[in-house]
């Protein structure tokens, strides 16, 4: 009998929960609209693939193999050759108004230092204020230049008669699940658990918060409804929400940016549910511990969006970083729910392997969610005093 008044308590609370939430259109539009909204818009504009680099020429020489050369910079997807330019004041000036990401120059006396049998150097000129472009167009570059010397010595032999060198070693490189490198195929996931943090814990943050601001906790307090009533009645409304916004990035992954979905949706729903009831918490005791609108939406802002875009393993490798850094990467939820559905959409792994996961994710939110129940106070401010 206790358990099922507990559960009509629960419910009671989750119906008085959704109405509230039918009441505030724009929190239920930023619920239901904006992951959609954001994964359109950040799939499209966010990527790591460096291509068509904008490139000048500065060529000194202009003789017929610096032009073949200039020639092989011009057959690839990943350099542009703007123009040619005639010194290295153009080359800074192109630099500075972010025309060009890097310049070759080819010395004079190119070819006729080649036909002597002397060796020649040409220089790459990038603008390193971005490291990450300079980086992979150097190396793109780099790739060029060694493929045109294996070109000319090819070439060389071939004149005299000899055929060309036999390589003993030969690379057949194969790449799993990811076969042709897109980068959306690890963005796209990402940004889902991303924006799912974001948004859970921002629209559960007003909800303890809204209830003192309103006049309305102190009814509650009058009522039998106990302190884990309250928080499981508060959070029902929020995670059937984070469900249809689970549903909804999913399927535009899907869709609209091929994202493939290897494994099971059940089981990908299931984690995500897992995830989003640690975080919907960590919004409820937020929400707890402030009592103000305002600042519970800046704190689940400051306590999700930084923690997840860089502690994750979503953009920047965790093994790259510092080891007490790493340490700390293991309070983010985030770093285990994308390490769950990049193994379920892209690897089509069964959770049983990802049980490690799973677990953390459990931890964390049955920590966050007695840390919620525990700071949540019955009593009126002036019943402590």
């Amino acid at each position: 009998m206790k358990s099922g008044r507990s559960l009509g308590r629960i419910l009671a609370v989750a119906g008085k929960e959704w109405l509230q939430i039918r009441r505030d259109a724009r929190s239920l539009a930023l619920s239901l609209v904006a992951p959609a909204l954001l994964i359109m818009l950040f799939g499209y504009a966010l990527t790591v693939d460096v291509k068509n680099v904008s490139m000048a020429v500065y060529d000194m020489d202009r003789s017929t193999l610096s032009r073949r050369l200039v020639e092989e910079f011009s057959h690839t997807e990943y350099l542009t050759v703007r123009g040619h330019v005639s010194g290295y004041d153009e080359i800074d000036g192109l630099m500075d108004r972010e025309h060009i990401a890097m310049a070759l120059v080819i010395p004079a006396g190119f070819e006729r230092r080649y036909k002597s049998g002397k060796s020649v150097e040409v220089q790459l000129v990038t603008d390193g204020s971005d490291a990450t472009t300079a980086t992979v167009a150097i190396g793109y570059a780099s790739a060029i230049v060694t493929n045109f010397n294996l070109d000319l010595k090819i070439r060389e032999l071939a004149r005299s008669g000899i055929r060309g060198p036999r390589m003993p070693v030969d690379v057949r490189s194969r790449i799993w699940y990811n076969p042709e490198l897109e980068s959306k195929n690890f963005i796209i996931p990402g940004l889902i658990v991303l924006i799912l943090a974001i948004i859970s814990a921002l629209i559960a943050s007003l909800t303890i918060s809204r209830e003192w601001e309103r006049g309305t906790m102190e009814t509650l307090i009058t009522t039998p409804v106990r302190g884990h009533e309250l928080v499981l009645g508060k959070l029902i409304p929020y995670l059937f929400i984070g469900l249809f916004d689970v549903a909804a990035t999913i399927t535009l992954g899907y869709f609209v940016f091929d994202v493939p979905l290897k494994g099971s949706f059940v089981e990908l729903v299931l984690v995500a549910l897992l995830f989003l009831a640690g975080t919907s918490s960590l919004g409820v005791l937020l929400s707890a511990a402030t009592r103000v609108q305002v600042l519970s939406v800046q704190a689940a802002m400051v306590v999700t969006y930084l923690p997840s875009f860089i502690l994750s393993g979503f953009i920047f490798p965790i093994k790259s970083m510092p080891i007490v850094v790493q340490a700390i990467t293991y309070l983010v939820p985030a770093k285990y729910l994308i390490v769950l559905i990049k193994g379920i959409a892209l690897k089509g792994v069964s959770v049983g392997l990802l049980w490690m996961q799973i677990v953390f994710l459990a931890i964390f939110a049955l920590l966050v969610l007695a840390g919620s129940v525990r700071k949540l106070s019955m009593r009126l401010p002036e019943a402590r005093s």
